[in-house]
């Protein structure tokens, strides 16, 4: 089970608290939380990822065990106190401005 947490607009949107446990299959890699997340809540489809290109948008940001994963390979592995359930995977829309 990996627990995930949302920005207040998705957990809004998907009628959720402000943590989620999703049962991931297999390895677990950002890409699969994002198709466990997808299917347990259809209306996330396409606000954290582009539908066409399975890309992060530009303004989501994934945290774990105080690092930023945003930019790393979807498909890598996530830390292993992700994976375990012992530390969320933090899902943040960033902010822009000036």
């Amino acid at each position: 089970m990996i627990r995930v947490t949302l920005p207040q607009h998705l957990r809004e949107l998907a009628h959720v608290k402000s943590e989620i446990v999703l049962e991931v299959s297999g390895t677990p890699t950002q890409n699969r939380v994002l198709d466990a997340l997808e299917s347990a809540y259809p209306m996330l489809r396409g606000t954290v990822r582009d539908p066409a290109t399975m890309r992060r948008r530009p303004y989501i940001r994934f945290f774990a065990c105080e690092e930023d994963l945003s930019n790393i390979d979807l498909e890598a592995l996530l830390p292993a106190a992700v994976a375990n359930g012992s530390e969320p995977l933090r899902i943040v829309g960033a902010m822009a401005g000036g």
